[in-house]
């Protein structure tokens, strides 16, 4: 019998196969909704397509310029801060979505909620315990080459959340410091948090630059990971997808003087 032959029934079914309706557990897994396995649908359907999609959401070229000089700004001051020998270094710029950030975040950790105030929005400064610890070791005194001392399930202290909030101040004031050649901006400390859920200054859906900075004091140090929505950046979009702004970033003084 030919496998291609249409039988006397056959002309009944198409059309009950076409008209067919899916139901909403297909749904829900096209789309990679699955409730059964959170990890798992993650990776499926057209939500992982639409993720994926984010890791290259758009290339700020300016924005590196703008990082790399707040790296050498942070060295400075927070050498002059902790009065020790600290290296900050860029680990990588990325893009993500800013709920798959907050779930992301190893706790305990203190999220800084700041204020762009001419860019009329917000960003988020966070600030893993490793560096905590080793921030208030340093500033209380502690002794090089011994580990910072930490207690597991405490809360932070009011004396370790009143340094690190000073530390913060310090960073933000770099980071204005480093956009100031590009538009000037100033970034106003707005509070501590250390939920992620009372860090929320944007929708899960929405997209955001994520800057992951390294602090070296020796034997000692941490991250500060510095995220920035999209839609703060937004005011200055163009002058960030700009190649090269002239002779602000790279002027040498020392040169000039000659």
């Amino acid at each position: 019998m030919d496998p291609m032959a249409v039988g006397p029934d056959d002309g009944d079914r198409a059309p009950v196969l076409s008209e067919r309706v899916l139901n909403q557990d297909e749904i829900d897994s096209l789309l990679g909704f699955d409730l059964g396995d959170d990890d798992a649908s993650e990776r499926t359907g057209i939500r992982a397509i639409i993720n994926s999609a984010l890791v290259s959401y758009e290339r700020l070229p300016m924005l590196e310029i703008v990082f790399d000089r707040l790296v050498r700004l942070m060295t400075t001051s927070l050498r002059n801060f902790t009065s020790d020998n600290v290296e900050v270094s860029l680990d990588n710029i990325s893009s993500i979505r800013f709920g798959d950030y907050l779930n992301s975040i190893p706790l305990p950790a203190i999220l800084a909620v700041f204020r762009a105030e001419e860019l009329d929005n917000y960003g988020l400064l966070t600030v893993d315990s490793n560096l905590i610890y080793s921030i208030v070791d340093v500033l209380l005194g502690g002794r090089r080459g011994t580990a910072a001392l930490r207690i597991e399930g405490r809360p932070y202290t009011t004396i370790e959340r009143v340094l690190v909030q000073r530390m913060v101040e310090v960073v933000l004031a770099d980071a204005q410091a480093a956009f100031e050649p590009l538009t000037p901006v100033h970034f106003n400390l707005d509070r501590l948090e250390t939920n992620p859920r009372f860090a929320a200054i944007a929708r899960p859906a929405n997209a955001a630059i994520l800057v992951k900075l390294r602090i070296d004091m020796e034997d000692r140090g941490g991250r500060i990971e510095l995220l920035l929505p999209y839609a703060t950046l937004e005011p200055i979009r163009k002058m960030l997808l700009q190649q090269f702004m002239g002779e602000k970033f790279g002027r040498d003084n020392i040169w000039e003087g000659h």
